[in-house]
């Protein structure tokens, strides 16, 4: 064995990689629309809106969702697993926002039973679903830590949003890796933060990105479909 990796680290270069048949690169959580209003425009502005996304938005919800998700499926524990999916779908403010979380998430749930993990083709037949009730069913049964599937979670979601922003301000490909680098710096401590929220104190502060899905869902041109 490589020194330092193991199958669960390539199990999850997997579920990062930007080939997954999960259909992520059709959405832009409103990023699309805060293009088109002018507030992203450039690399440094591209920093600054994800960097906040992180810090507010998925640092403060996805990511401690994720962990109890986690846990939930790691004892079996179904109704635990509903229960936090149903909580990260109702913070979701937009219809095209849920409808995204629901559409990959499924997608995801359908390739892992293709990977042989049977309680992803049950849910996903049975009950809404999020991309996170997936990733974490994953990382569970491939025995993935906690900090290494938030680090990857936020890694994969961070990378979508700048493979956005390189097609809609336009970027190049350089300016995007650079934002890129600088908003992988925040990833570490936006995983930290999540893990020391209470289960009350879950939940986004982010208008901002409301706003642009909400207006995103009337836009006269659109590449993507959130």
């Amino acid at each position: 064995m490589v020194e330092g990796v193991d199958a669960r680290t390539l199990r999850l270069w997997q579920l990062l990689s930007p080939t997954l048949p999960v259909g992520a690169y059709a959405y832009s959580a409103g990023l699309e629309t805060a293009i088109e209003q002018g507030w992203v425009g450039d690399e440094p502005s591209l920093v600054d809106w994800v960097g906040g996304q992180l810090q507010s938005g998925i640092g403060a919800l996805d990511l401690p969702v994720l962990a109890r998700l986690q846990a939930a499926w790691q004892r079996d524990d179904r109704p635990a697993v509903e229960v936090w999916t149903a909580r990260l779908l109702a913070a979701r403010e937009t219809a095209e926002l849920r409808a995204e979380d629901i559409h990959i998430g499924r997608a995801l749930m359908r390739l892992l039973g293709e990977f042989g993990i049977s309680e992803a083709l049950t849910f996903d037949r049975d009950r809404n679903v999020t991309w996170a009730t997936a990733f974490a069913l994953a990382t569970a049964r491939w025995s993935i830590g906690m900090d290494q599937a938030a680090l990857g979670y936020a890694w994969a979601w961070s990378e979508n949003q700048v493979a956005a922003a390189v097609k809609l301000v336009p970027l190049g490909q350089s300016a995007g890796q650079r934002a890129l680098l600088r908003i992988a710096d925040a990833i570490p401590g936006a995983v930290d933060n999540a893990a020391a929220l209470d289960d009350e104190s879950i939940g986004a502060t982010t208008p901002g990105v409301s706003l642009a899905s909400g207006w995103h869902e009337v836009q006269y041109s659109r590449l993507f479909r959130s």
